[in-house]
């Protein structure tokens, strides 16, 4: 039953995960951050098309499934990628597709 149950929230944390890199915009910010830590000033810059709150919004999701993680200096949040594996995985589907 406890193995059940372990497996049953296992599939749920992978599905978080999976549905929060369904996103064109989550993704062009994980391919940001592959190359390493940036700072949200630095991403809304590099993703000018879209303003920031949308940027903000999007880095909470990739946050909240533990994708990246983020880190307070003075008044800047600096973000980076939580799960290497994502890393790899987004860079294989850039080079194969």
């Amino acid at each position: 039953m406890k193995n059940n149950l372990y497996k049953f929230l296992l599939n749920e944390k992978k599905a978080e995960i999976f549905k929060a890199l369904s996103n064109p915009v989550r993704l062009e910010i994980i391919d940001l951050l592959i190359d390493g830590e940036k700072c949200v000033f630095e991403i809304v810059q590099t993703l000018k098309k879209y303003e920031q709150p949308h940027i903000s919004k999007n880095l909470s999701k990739l946050k909240n499934a533990g994708i990246i993680k983020d880190r307070k200096k003075g008044l800047n949040v600096y973000y980076s990628l939580a799960m290497q594996a994502v890393s790899g995985f987004i860079k294989e589907l850039n080079t194969n597709l």
